[in-house]
């Protein structure tokens, strides 16, 4: 398989072409989660000035003081606020991440039926702007990642509001992260983010400031993913490979350290998550020989896998 490389897609030939567009795209991106698991989007609409203003606001954020960010890590689990370096490690890991992040999360008006279940966003005073600018981010994900998952419904032959009703008020995280410059010392074992999968249905990640990602693609081979600062990555989570029956898989990937210990390296995943109650079940199109896996409801999944990771 020399030569390998990611799909790259235009989402606006879904969100605004013709009839034959839309149907190139959904056959493009489904054999792309399964033959890949992951796509590059070039051509969505995240306004640019947001995801270069973000950048700069990232940097302010995580320029703080150790004692000013961890006045915000307050949210059990990292649900919400601040986790500080080296709490998080890749499921079954002995050494942690080289890593720190700020997680902002859905905002639900007052007597919606997952707000007393929903941890309340904390936000940064320190930082002007920071709020407004990634409630912008969080809503434009969601709308991006609803329109992919509706591009699922016709090859997995479910209907077309299937994702829409199964995440309309998801538990998702937009993660701001900061790979700061690696501590002289480090245990040698220890990566930016080891080899893992992402838990959710979808991720969808802007361009990192650094190179640094890598997938494992489907011969076992690690292929460096390289895009412009403007695209947007995604690929198909935990979530996603049961309620399929591994029709399409999760992705395994990683982000290695960089020649230049002395760099930082700052990227914005939004992990699309299905509501709370949502049952995870093998989907009738994808049972093949059986479902691989038992039902369970998303939040279930969810507190499952933070708990292998050591978030709870």
């Amino acid at each position: 398989m020399a030569n390998r490389k990611v799909p790259e897609l235009s989402l606006n030939s879904y969100l605004e072409g013709s009839t034959t567009d839309q149907q190139r795209f959904i056959d493009d991106f489904f054999v792309g989660l399964k033959d890949y698991g992951f796509i590059v989007l070039k051509d969505h609409p995240v306004p640019t000035p947001l995801l270069e203003g973000s950048y700069a606001l990232l940097e302010e954020l995580f320029a703080l003081p150790a004692d000013a960010k961890m006045a915000y890590a307050t949210v059990a689990g990292g649900q919400r606020g601040y986790t500080p370096f080296g709490k998080e490690h890749a499921k079954d890991a002995q050494v942690s991440d080289l890593k720190e992040f700020w997680h902002v999360g859905r905002e639900l008006p007052g007597g919606h039926r997952y707000a007393d279940r929903y941890p309340k966003n904390v936000w940064p005073a320190e930082v002007p702007g920071f709020e407004p600018a990634f409630k912008r981010m969080y809503d434009a994900l969601d709308s991006v990642g609803h329109a992919l998952l509706e591009a699922l419904t016709l090859p997995l032959d479910v209907p077309r509001d299937f994702f829409a009703s199964l995440a309309d008020s998801g538990n998702s995280i937009l993660r701001l992260l900061h790979y700061p410059p690696i501590p002289e010392g480090t245990d040698p074992r220890c990566v930016r983010a080891a080899a893992h999968e992402d838990i959710n249905l979808i991720t969808i990640l802007v361009s990192a400031t650094a190179s640094g990602l890598e997938l494992k693609d489907r011969d076992g081979a690690w292929l460096p993913i390289e895009s412009d600062p403007n695209s947007l990555i995604v690929d198909a989570g935990d979530m996603l490979q049961r309620l399929t029956n591994h029709v399409i898989p999760s992705t395994t990937h990683r982000v290695v350290n960089p020649e230049n210990a002395a760099t930082s390296r700052y990227s914005m995943p939004y992990f699309m998550h299905p509501n709370p109650d949502a049952l995870l079940t093998c989907l009738p199109s994808c049972a093949g020989d059986g479902a691989k896996y038992p039902p369970i409801t998303s939040e279930e999944f969810l507190l499952q896998r933070l708990r292998e990771i050591g978030l709870i």
